[in-house]
Parts: C-alpha cells; sequence; structure tokens
C-alpha cells in the first residue's frame, strides 16, 4: 500500500472538523484514502457522484 503523503493531514482535520471533503481529478486515490485511513474508521462516506449515497433526488426525474 502506498503511504500518501496527506494522510496526517486528513488526520487532524477529521479530529478537528465534523465533515471533511476529499476533492481532486479522477483516479488520485481519493476514495482509496478515505476507505484506508484509520482516522476514518467508522466515518459515513458519501460519494456525491452515486445518487444513492448523496441522498439528493432529482425531483425532474
Amino acid at each position: 500500500m502506498i503511504t500518501r503523503q496527506i494522510q496526517p493531514l486528513l488526520k487532524r482535520r477529521l479530529r478537528q472538523f465534523p465533515a471533511v471533503a476529499l476533492l481532486g481529478p479522477r483516479q488520485v486515490g481519493k476514495t482509496t484514502l478515505a476507505r484506508t485511513c484509520p482516522a476514518a474508521a467508522g466515518a459515513l462516506y458519501l460519494d456525491l457522484e452515486n445518487r444513492a449515497s448523496s441522498g439528493v433526488r432529482n425531483p425532474l426525474n
């Protein structure tokens, strides 16, 4: 497993704030980082590109 340089910062932010967003281009490891970070264990993971996990419904559909 690749050790991400940003993982210590993510751990600090998870302790400081009730919500943390990981933003960036596709295929850079955001999902892997979120799912493997020990500080995020038990956290709610939302994929805003997935309508089922975002909880947002489009009234036009």
